[in-house]
């Protein structure tokens, strides 16, 4: 059997760090490498810097080292609002984007670089971990540090539709701490859970349930040329039936934004 050589962006965060592991966990069917901006960070995390490649996504020629000769990419980065100052007593804090951290130049120039990346790398699949709320402008997201992180977002999943290379585009809902596959998963598109939460239930999902959402989207062929919002029920949901059956889920899945 051939291994699937698979690099992770963003591989020391959190959700990163989680999709690493679990593509690892199945050396059977892939080899997978970490890219981040961090070795240090990587090394804490891994316990080594094997198959680790340090780099900036805003800087092209790092990235066509670490993605040559791999058949997918999974794109995991984002830019990361910080708190400008601990706020007082009564005040919402408030949140800013460092000096070459803005969400254009991270998630949609530095997006652009991936997908450019990987096209002139003969890559196959690409799998993109975006957000829901890319069609608010007013979603409070897209407010924080005038930065519209949502809104490009969508744009770099635009990009890469137009590009031409097959694509996953997975939009998580808020993202949880918690343990993976315990819960039952819904997709949709648009924005609905957002607009109209079924059931009223949380838009929220487990990191590990997107890892794993990932995982499986490099192994179903009816996954690729799909995009789709991502949420989970509540773990101790009655109605819930825990998805266990991904191949039904991409069915659920259609092409385009």
């Amino acid at each position: 059997m051939t291994l699937k050589q698979v690099l992770v962006t963003g591989a020391t965060g959190r959700t990163g760090f989680l999709t690493l592991e679990k593509l690892r966990q199945h050396s059977d069917e892939f080899t997978a490498l970490g890219f981040a901006r961090s070795a240090t960070k990587f090394k804490e995390l891994f316990g080594s810097t094997e198959g680790f490649f340090e780099g900036d996504i805003k800087n092209i020629s790092s990235l066509e080292k670490a993605i040559a000769g791999c058949q997918a990419l999974v794109i995991l980065t984002s830019a990361i609002p910080k708190m400008k100052a601990p706020p007082q007593p009564g005040q919402q804090p408030e949140f800013e984007f460092e000096a070459g951290g803005m969400p254009e130049e991270v998630d949609y120039l530095g997006q652009r670089n991936q997908i450019d990346a990987a096209i002139a790398a003969g890559v196959e699949q690409i799998v993109l971990v975006g957000s829901m709320g890319g069609t608010l402008p007013d979603y409070p997201l897209n407010k924080i540090g005038e930065g519209n992180i949502l809104i490009w977002k969508r744009t770099a999943e635009a990009y890469l539709i137009d590009s031409g290379i097959d694509y996953t585009i997975i939009r998580a809902g808020g993202l949880l701490d918690k343990a993976g596959g315990v819960r039952e998963l819904l997709v949709s598109k648009n924005d609905v859970f957002l607009t109209n939460p079924p059931n009223g239930i949380p838009t929220s999902i487990p990191r590990a349930d997107v890892a794993e959402v990932v995982v499986q989207a490099l192994r179903e062929p009816n996954a690729r040329n799909k995009a789709f919002d991502l949420i989970s029920k509540p773990e101790d949901d009655p109605s819930a039936i825990v998805t266990k059956d991904f191949a039904a889920l991409f069915a659920q899945t259609s092409a385009g934004l």
